[in-house]
């Protein structure tokens, strides 16, 4: 059990900033021409270092991008990083509430509890006036190395969610545990093509669509640009309007295993039992490549 907040203000990390460690975790979709590393290196919360999502990771499966990353990898990430496991850990990103919560949910599926999202991210801290800087951070080194245990109740692979789906498919959705897909609706109908050329658009049968979306707001309109997380109250009203049952077991999925973690992370902001949220890991584009997946599309 966790004996952090989940989501800390700007002004709270400002207060604390010399007693975690903070992490850069943005991120965002290749077509979008950002260079991440290079916006890094020009503004960011003192003291912090960079995670790299595309580099912490599992690279022995290159056509999913974004897998966990085995134990051993992660904890020599944390060793460069000098984070130990005693750290509390405050993870951020550009966008506001996004990538942050897929590094938020690495640190959890490798059985570290004391970690922290920065609500509003960079641009939070921006507009208190709070000051960033520049440079690259030299690379750091604790005597004692970091240890990463996988926490396989968070985690469910391609087999489980076949497996999962039969459960659905025999019970007209009563049994097994509900699928919430937090890509674009109009992914999730097939109604849009998926950014990878050559994948399949669609969902899986009786898989519910929240987009990610529907969780955060521009919480000040003073600050239009800073993405916050909505409220308990109105993350539990999202999810029960669009049929999910928010006391039943809940498997979260996307695109590649990033905005998944948005909803993990809204619904354990909502009071949701963490032991009754999985993420899929492989999200859509596991499962969508494999030809024998069963894909369904909405039609008029």
């Amino acid at each position: 059990m966790s004996t952090v907040d989940k989501l800390v203000s700007a002004s709270w990390v400002h207060e604390n900033l010399n007693k975690v460690k903070v992490l850069d975790c943005s991120w965002y979709l290749p077509f979008m021409k950002r260079d991440i590393k290079e916006e890094f290196v020009n503004a960011h919360i003192p003291g912090a270092r960079f995670f790299d999502i595309d580099a912490v990771k599992d690279l022995s499966k290159p056509d999913l991008p974004h897998m966990l990353p085995p134990p051993a990898s992660f904890g020599l990430s944390m060793d460069r990083f000098g984070i130990s496991n005693n750290d509390h850990v405050v993870v951020y990103d550009t966008a506001g509430v996004g990538p942050a919560c897929r590094v938020f949910w690495t640190f959890r599926a490798m059985g570290h509890d004391k970690v922290s999202v920065l609500n509003g991210g960079l641009p939070a801290w921006a507009a208190l006036k709070y000051k960033t800087e520049r440079g690259e951070p030299q690379t750091a080194h604790v005597e004692k190395k970091y240890v990463a245990r996988v926490e396989d109740k968070l985690v469910c692979d391609y087999t489980d969610v076949v497996k999962n789906i039969g459960e659905l498919k025999a019970s007209s959705g009563a049994n097994g545990r509900q699928i919430v897909d937090a890509r674009p609706n109009d992914r999730f109908t097939g109604k849009a093509p998926e950014f990878r050329p050559g994948l399949s658009s669609g969902h899986m049968p009786h898989a519910i669509s929240v987009p990610f979306t529907e969780v955060t707001e521009a919480a000040d309109l003073r600050y239009p640009q800073v993405s916050t997380l909505k409220s308990p109250k109105d993350i539990r009203n999202v999810f029960t309007a669009a049929g999910v049952d928010l006391d039943r077991p809940i498997i979260t999925t996307c695109g590649s295993g990033i905005t998944a973690s948005v909803l993990y992370f809204a619904l354990l902001n909502a009071g949701v039992n963490e032991q009754n949220i999985t993420l899929y890991d492989g999200s859509w584009t596991e499962y969508a490549l494999n030809p024998y997946s069963e894909i369904v599309k909405d039609t008029e």
